[in-house]
């Protein structure tokens, strides 16, 4: 009986330790967020600078890339700072599964979907001229 009281135990503390840091999963995310964002945004910038008109060389791909140290950096270190600042107490506390998720969402959202908004906004301006 004491053996197994003993491995309930064990199994009690090995499940403290693996409790979600909230401050690491949101570091984590940003990193991957950042590599994708920037993976998406040189692919599609480069397929835009091959659609460009027969041989004109145009700025806005290379504006569009800039963008990425102007827009994209600052948003995901918001997000990351709120985590980051948690208590040790705070960053393994369940009910912040809600807004930790929420915010995962946002960030995944605009690391994927700003690439090709901003290309296509890109294009817009380009067709104008």
């Amino acid at each position: 009986m004491n053996k197994a009281l003993g491995s309930h135990e064990h199994t009690t503390e090995r499940a403290a330790e693996r409790r979600r840091d909230w401050r690491k999963g949101m570091s984590d995310n940003v990193a991957s967020a950042l590599i994708v964002y920037t993976g998406l945004q040189i692919f599609v910038t480069v397929h835009a600078m091959k659609d460009a008109v027969s041989g004109s060389v145009s700025l806005l791909p290379y504006l569009a890339l800039a963008v990425l140290v102007v827009a994209i950096i600052p948003a995901c270190r918001k997000f990351e700072r709120r985590w980051v600042n948690l208590s040790d107490e705070e960053s393994a506390d369940p009910s912040l599964a809600g807004a930790y998720r929420r915010d995962q969402i946002l960030l995944w959202l605009l690391a994927i979907g700003l690439p090709f908004v901003l290309t296509g906004l890109f294009r817009a301006i380009a067709s104008l001229t």
